[in-house]
């Protein structure tokens, strides 16, 4: 089965805890992180300080954060169906 490789091309804050991103096949996600902002890596982006700090690695071409933070860009693009798995991911990080 083959992974499709996404990238993220651009990105704007468009509410608290949200990012609308666009990819390279012209998929645009609104993605409201705050449900999965749970755990060590992910829970710092509670402050909104930090998480609108959020930019594109130009190398691997996805969001990231000052505090190492980052997401697959595929499970990005996929966000409708990988939300519900981060959430249960997220329930075990407490």
């Amino acid at each position: 089965m083959s992974h499709p490789i996404y990238q993220v091309v651009s990105f704007k804050v468009s509410a608290p805890y949200t990012l609308e991103v666009q990819f390279d096949d012209r998929t645009t996600r609104v993605i409201n992180f705050h449900p999965i902002l749970k755990g060590e890596l992910y829970a710092p982006l509670l402050d909104l300080t930090l998480f609108n700090q959020v930019r594109l690695d130009p190398e691997v071409r996805t969001l990231v954060w000052p505090n190492g933070a980052d997401f697959d860009p595929a499970t990005l693009h996929d966000w409708p169906e990988q939300v519900e798995e981060l959430l249960v991911i997220s329930h075990s990080w407490h």
